[in-house]
């Protein structure tokens, strides 16, 4: 199997337990890992027999627009399930990094989900 990453893609979505946390959007940082077999594109070089990362990351920055979560996990769950949807990879493992605790470089969340 072959491997499309996105990694640290900088995102500002609406995520936290209070209402204040949720007022505004934070930066966070998403990483996607496709499980995708891209030997027809490797062939052909034709854009189309692979999962094209421009158009997912559009739609990830696009993800949180008018939308907000409680939990980092809900987040991460909704985001594989898009992305399983949209994109059709055999599998996707999705980490957001969030940043609410100074001591912390960062607190994440990870969740791979297949398709059946």
């Amino acid at each position: 199997m072959s491997r499309i990453s996105i990694v640290d893609l900088e995102v500002s979505y609406c995520v936290g337990l209070t209402d204040e946390e949720r007022a505004q959007p934070q930066r966070l940082l998403v990483t996607v890992d496709l499980d995708f077999d891209f030997a027809s594109a490797s062939l052909s070089d034709r854009i189309e027999r692979t999962i094209n990362y421009q158009t997912l990351a559009e739609r990830v920055l696009k993800f949180g627009q008018g939308r907000s979560w409680k939990l980092i996990e809900k987040l991460v769950a909704n985001l594989a399930d898009m992305i399983l949807s949209e994109f059709r990879p055999q599998a996707v493992a999705v980490e957001v990094k969030k940043f609410p605790l100074p001591q912390a470089r960062y607190v994440s969340v990870t969740l791979t989900r297949s398709r059946p």
